[in-house]
C-alpha cells in the first residue's frame, strides 16, 4: 500500500476508534463530535500536509521514494496509536477528551499499566502518531511543523491539566508526578 493510502487509513482509524472507545466507555449519550478530536486547526494542518505531499511529489519525486523513511513513519503511527489506545482503555471512565475542572466520583488517579511509565501516555501517543504520519509521507516541512505545534500544544496543556489533578488527588499526584515523566519531551 502506498504512503498516501496508509496516511488516509491512519487518520480514519485514529478518529473512528477514538469515537468508538468514547462511546464504549462513556455511553453514546455522553459523547459528541468533539470526541473525534477534529478542530479547524487540525483540518488545516492535514490539508497543508497533503498540499506539501503533492507539491513535493510533483517537483521533487525522488523525495518521496525513501521506502525506509515511510516505513519508519508507519511504525511510529502504529506505536503512537497503540500507546494512546492503551492509555484510554487503562484509564477507562477517568479518560476524557476534555480536561475536567471538577472532580467526579468515578474519577480516579490511574498509575498502573502504561501510566506506570508516563503520566500522559495519550499525549505521548498522539505526538508520536502525528509526527509519524508526516514521516510516513516523507514530508520534511510538515514533520517539523507537526512536531513543534503538537509539542507546544501539550507543553501548555499538561501544566493546566496537572493543576486540576493536583487539586483532585493532592499528595498522591505530587508523588506520582515526581516519580514518573510526563511522556512529552522537555515537559516536566
Amino acid at each position: 500500500m502506498d504512503p498516501l493510502s496508509l496516511f488516509l487509513l491512519a487518520i480514519l482509524f485514529f478518529h473512528s476508534s477514538e469515537y468508538v472507545l468514547a462511546v464504549a466507555i462513556h455511553g453514546i449519550s455522553n459523547v459528541n463530535l468533539s470526541s473525534l478530536l477534529v478542530s479547524k486547526e487540525y483540518v488545516l494542518a492535514m490539508i497543508f500536509s497533503l498540499v506539501e505531499y503533492f507539491f513535493e511529489l510533483f517537483l521533487f519525486p525522488g523525495l518521496k521514494e525513501f521506502l525506509w523513511v515511510s516505513n519508519l513513519g508507519l511504525l511510529m503511527v502504529v506505536v503512537g496509536e497503540v500507546v494512546r489506545k492503551l492509555a484510554i482503555v487503562t484509564a477507562g471512565r477517568s479518560f476524557t477528551h476534555l480536561i475536567k475542572v471538577h472532580h467526579e466520583d468515578h474519577h480516579r488517579l490511574v498509575t498502573s499499566g502504561v501510566y506506570a511509565f508516563v503520566r500522559h501516555p495519550s499525549y505521548c501517543g498522539f505526538l508520536i502518531w502525528s509526527v509519524g504520519t508526516q514521516i510516513m509521507l516523507c514530508n520534511p516541512i510538515s514533520t517539523v511543523g507537526f512536531a513543534v505545534v503538537v509539542w507546544r500544544f501539550f507543553a501548555s496543556r499538561i501544566p493546566y491539566e496537572e493543576y486540576f489533578l493536583r487539586q483532585f488527588f493532592g499528595t498522591d499526584y505530587e508523588e506520582y508526578a515526581r516519580s514518573v515523566r510526563s511522556g512529552v519531551p522537555f515537559v516536566m
